[in-house]
């Protein structure tokens, strides 16, 4: 017969045993741990993503003269931007928003005023940079193989033709021997203007070498006022026909959007023109005197103009202010939820006062 020391012993390790089951059992049951997997696509990123991209978050104008569709969603959501997907459930989108409501109506008044507006919209702005500035850290890093904490032009070079398919070593060997790249005349067009962006971020004394600040001036100019300058340089080249650098309207809304093959695609272009005219008029022609300069259109681009957010704060107001007090409502931000967000929400009024 077992005595009650071995019973008791026995219990022991059959309760240790099933904690142990059941733990496994729990750890494998859990959700991934979603910073855990946000590392991993981070991680998975690929590396060669080192050419300045076209789009720039919170900034009101992408890099080839086009306006950002997405501009107002980016600086109303900030990094919040990407749990605002179509296919999400509205009732989820509404919670969110409503919560979103709450942090921006800062003196807790039900209502959303311009400077509160133009303060989130500052915050979330902000955010993009910061988001930048993390981004470049990692790229940085592909460039700079070496570590120590500068990259040459040919060394960014190198790791560009290789995004591209070329041999690196092979790359690297006819660098070093002085000997012709045979390279397509479209990548090295794109090679030309990269080397002009390359100059431009190498901040005085000049020497072709990039540390990490102004390699992220390089990827995102409206991160240095000298870029952003620069930047303005090539938009006003690219649509300024007459060569006065300076833009007129003709010229602003003349950039070709595409071949008009049916009325679907006369209405895209209609609304387009529609759209550039008014941002042109309303927006960045500050004076008003139908020309648009380069001092003009270098403070539209600035993201972190305080004048230029306060605008757009008063803009954003207007397009769902209903009651025309100035301020927005929780209903009129649900209402016009596509406007803020990009995603419509159905029966937006049902439940506010409860949920809120």
């Amino acid at each position: 017969m077992m005595s009650r020391q071995a019973f008791l012993c026995s219990l022991g390790s059959l309760y240790l045993s099933l904690l142990f089951v059941f733990l496994l059992m729990d750890v494998y049951a859990r959700p991934a741990n979603n910073s855990a997997l946000k590392e991993k696509a981070v991680e998975a990123k690929d590396e060669n993503e080192i050419l300045p991209p076209d789009h720039l978050n919170g900034v009101k104008m992408e890099m080839d003269g086009h306006l950002n569709k997405e501009f107002h969603q980016e600086v109303f959501l900030g990094k919040e931007i990407e749990e605002f997907e179509e296919d999400s459930e509205p009732r989820k989108n509404r919670k969110k928003l409503m919560v979103i409501f709450s942090k921006v109506d800062i003196n807790n008044d039900k209502k959303i005023s311009a400077k509160e507006m133009q303060r989130w919209i500052m915050e979330k702005t902000d955010e993009h940079f910061q988001e930048a500035v993390e981004e470049n850290k990692m790229h940085f890093k592909a460039v700079d193989p070496d570590g120590d904490g500068h990259v040459s032009w040919d060394e960014y070079k190198v790791k560009f033709l290789a995004s591209k398919g070329f041999n690196e070593k092979e790359i690297v060997e006819k660098i070093r021997n002085n000997e012709e790249l045979k390279i397509d005349e479209e990548t090295q067009e794109v090679l030309d203007n990269l080397k002009d962006r390359w100059y431009q971020a190498d901040n005085p004394p000049p020497d072709l070498l990039l540390n990490e600040e102004e390699f992220l001036s390089f990827l995102h100019p409206e991160h240095s006022r000298g870029m952003l300058k620069f930047m303005v340089k090539e938009i006003i080249r690219d649509l300024d026909q007459d060569g006065d650098k300076k833009l007129t309207l003709s010229e602003f809304i003349s950039l070709p959007v595409g071949t008009v093959e049916n009325q679907q695609a006369q209405d895209i272009d209609d609304d387009w023109v529609k759209d550039r005219k008014k941002e042109f008029e309303e927006v960045i022609d500050a004076n008003h005197d139908g020309i648009v300069t380069m001092e003009e259109l270098e403070e539209y681009m600035d993201p972190m103009n305080e004048y230029n957010a306060l605008n757009e704060a008063k803009q954003m107001i207007a397009v769902a202010d209903e009651n025309q007090n100035h301020h927005l409502e929780l209903e009129e931000i649900l209402k016009y939820s596509e406007y803020f967000t990009g995603s419509k929400l159905m029966d937006y009024a049902r439940n506010v006062h409860e949920e809120f």
